[in-house]
Order: C-alpha cells, then sequence, then structure tokens
C-alpha cells in the first residue's frame, strides 16, 4: 500500500508546551541546574514560569544569578509515572523582588505549595529569602525520543567512616555470636 504524496508513516510531532505544562502540572520537584551545581527544589507555577524560594529556613539551590554570566539555567522534570527524565529545558532567570508587582501572587503561589510553614513565609521571605522566576524557552535539550547518552547521576567521594585498627572496648566483652548447625 502505498501513502499519499505529503504524508509518512512517522508519529506525529509531539506538543512540547503541553508536555512541559503536564510535567509542572503533576511534579512537586524538579532539578536545577546552574553554575555546575544541580539540585532539587520544589516549586510552584504561575502563567508558565517556575517560582522557587531560597534562603535561610529554605531550601539550598545553586547560585541562580551572578554578574559574570548571563542569569541562565536548566531545569529537568521527571515522569510522574517512571520517576524517569521527562524533559530538560532551559530557562531565563530573573529574581522577584518585593517591590515587583509579580511579588505577591508568587508569594501566595509559593506558600500554596510549602509544606510544614510555621511561621510568616511572607515576611521571612522578603527578610531573608530570594524568590526566582525561571521561564521556559528554546526547543527543550531533552525530550522523548531525544535523551542524553549519560545518566545525570553523580559520582560520590567514598566515605572514611570506617573503624580502622582496634575494635572498640564494651564493657562485659562483645557478645558471642550464636550458631547453629
Amino acid at each position: 500500500m502505498t501513502e499519499p504524496a505529503g504524508e509518512s508513516s512517522a508519529t506525529p510531532p509531539l506538543n512540547l508546551s503541553a508536555l512541559l505544562a503536564e510535567a509542572l502540572a503533576k511534579s512537586s520537584v524538579c532539578w536545577i541546574e546552574s553554575a555546575g551545581r544541580t539540585s532539587a527544589a520544589w516549586f510552584a507555577t504561575i502563567d508558565g514560569e517556575v517560582l522557587v524560594v531560597t534562603g535561610p529556613g529554605e531550601q539550598a539551590l545553586p547560585p541562580l544569578t551572578d554578574e559574570e554570566r548571563t542569569d541562565e539555567a536548566r531545569i529537568l522534570l521527571r515522569s510522574k509515572d517512571s520517576g524517569g527524565r521527562l524533559l530538560e529545558v532551559a530557562v531565563s532567570v530573573r529574581e522577584v523582588t518585593p517591590d515587583d508587582p509579580a511579588w505577591e501572587p508568587a508569594v501566595a503561589a509559593l506558600a500554596a505549595e510549602r509544606l510544614n510553614a510555621t511561621d510568616d513565609l511572607a515576611a521571612r521571605w522578603r527578610e531573608s529569602g530570594m524568590i526566582f522566576a525561571l521561564r521556559p524557552f528554546g526547543a527543550p535539550l531533552q525530550a522523548p525520543g531525544r535523551y542524553a547518552d549519560r545518566s545525570g547521576a553523580a559520582a560520590f567521594a567514598p566515605a572514611a567512616g570506617t573503624t580502622g585498627g582496634r575494635r572498640p572496648w564494651h564493657l562485659g566483652g562483645r557478645p558471642q555470636r550464636r550458631r547453629t548447625l
């Protein structure tokens, strides 16, 4: 059977804006990569922007703004079904300051997503926190059908938490292991 001219049997193109909106709606955690560091972060969304907060008493994030580089980062979203990476996109970063008109809606959205809040979040974030708005742009860096070959897992340093030399002394000695035959 032949195909009509101009049509192919390939799968239809993926609507990435819908995939991004769905991934943001179904997840409460994303991974933010900036300045060579990657950290997991809880977030809220407003009008396609990902809002994150950092500061004392909040999540520790990699530096998102710096005078010496452009204010860009990357976010990685996972699939709620399989837990694997789903989408990685570049984002522009801007700080939302208390005098910004977007401050109040950002605080309201973040406070609604904040678990175990014990004090006045708006006052604490105004005094010592920083709120960032991350806006995705451009083509995705990784998407279904176009994943990188690397796993993304970070190498860890071996721990030095072993007992070297003699075992510590115990009052009454160490219990003998019971042997069953």
